[in-house]
């Protein structure tokens, strides 16, 4: 016969078979814990991976600082020509525009030459009529150089024939006062006759008079010759009066020049080949001398000035490498080298000064500007552009 069920029993089992569970349940939750305590946390893979990237990035960092030296105070630097005016008048056209490319001795401006003209014509005029007269007067210094030698000489012979004359005279003279000084003796002693004596004196008489006139001639001729030496004298009258002509010429050939450049000057031209950055006047504008007109550079003659601080001076030197970044091409790398080192703090060029009367005083990093040459690249890097500079200064 079956067995009936044991009530007792099946609780005994039911009771067994709970406990077992309960146990099971204890000890994987015990399980669980153990194994989440040998776990380590999120926060701390994130800890260590800040802490990492911030290494990595700090060594870089301090690499970079070792080796180069970055500086964002700089500026792209080229030469500004300004273009003025050396003369005065009013602006008859412009044939250029701001950014326009102009090749040197471009025609930039022109002003009113009219009255430059006029000024000139009259000076022509002048010198035309200076050389009129200089003409005159080397004709007449001609005419009266040519009259006077002739004149000269004809006196001069005069005179000569006159001292020829009276040197024949002279012994017969002394002769014919010897023969009078006898034949009044012979007379008086009765050797010679009155009529001996009355020819001997006559003739005396005519001697004498030939001589005194043959004197006179030579008085004369002498006077004449003078006279004829001191009309010769007038040469130099003329000479002078032609050497002040010919300083008056030069100085009205030095004032045409003058005008002529006035006159060319009227044109204004670039002084050199590159852009008009700016342009200052309009037609029918009245413009003076040294006014500024046009500001202009040569492109291709540019550099850039770094600002380097005066603590990071000694780490430079000229030939140095330099990586160029443009804040207008970020993407772009150009390269450069060091030119210069400046002598002299950018503080010393500050048109006020920052006296310091109170005695309070508050120590600044000074600058130095460092000159850093640069190749243009299609004519994009220009006057005035921000960039940022990195200098290898390896130890």
């Amino acid at each position: 016969m079956p067995k009936a069920d044991d009530p007792a029993g099946d609780d005994k089992a039911t009771s067994t078979t709970s406990e077992n569970g309960e146990l099971d349940k204890t000890e994987k939750s015990t399980e669980n814990a153990a194994k989440k305590r040998r776990r380590p946390p999120p926060a701390l893979f994130v800890i260590v991976a800040a802490i990492s990237v911030a290494a990595y990035f700090g060594y870089r960092e301090f690499q970079e600082r070792l080796l180069y030296l970055h500086e964002e105070d700089a500026r792209i630097h080229a030469d500004m020509i300004t273009v003025s005016s050396r003369v005065a008048g009013w602006i008859t056209s412009i044939a250029v525009r701001e950014g326009q490319a102009v090749g040197e001795k471009t025609p930039l401006i022109v002003i009113d030459d009219r009255e430059a003209k006029f000024v000139l014509d009259g000076l022509q005029a002048q010198l035309e009529g200076v050389g009129a007269e200089k003409q005159r007067l080397k004709a007449q210094q001609e005419l009266v150089r040519k009259q006077t030698n002739s004149r000269l000489r004809a006196e001069r012979s005069e005179l000569s024939a006159a001292q020829v004359t009276i040197s024949s005279l002279d012994p017969q003279l002394q002769l014919a006062k010897r023969d009078v000084e006898r034949t009044r003796r012979l007379f008086e002693r009765k050797v010679a006759s009155r009529r001996q004596l009355d020819q001997s004196e006559n003739l005396l008489q005519r001697i004498e008079r030939e001589h005194s006139i043959a004197v006179a001639k030579l008085k004369g001729a002498r006077a004449r010759v003078e006279q004829a030496q001191a009309e010769r004298a007038q040469l130099g009258v003329l000479v002078g009066d032609l050497a002040v002509l010919v300083k008056r010429e030069a100085g009205i050939r030095a004032a045409i020049r003058r005008q002529q450049l006035d006159l060319e000057d009227r044109t204004i031209e670039s002084p050199v080949a590159g852009v008009v950055d700016r342009k200052f006047a309009d037609v029918g504008e009245y413009v003076t001398p040294g006014q500024r007109l046009f500001l202009a550079h040569d492109p291709h003659k540019i550099w850039i000035e770094a600002n380097i601080k005066e603590t990071e001076v000694r780490r430079l030197k000229v030939g140095q490498p330099v990586d160029v970044t443009i804040d207008a091409y970020p993407d772009e790398v150009f390269e450069g080298k060091v030119e210069h080192i400046g002598n002299t703090a950018t503080s010393a060029f500050a048109l006020l000064p920052s006296p310091n009367p109170s005695g309070n005083f508050t120590k600044i990093t000074q600058r130095l500007p460092v000159r850093i040459a640069i190749a243009q690249r299609d004519g994009r890097l220009r006057p005035g552009m921000m960039v940022e500079v990195k200098i290898a200064t390896s130890p």
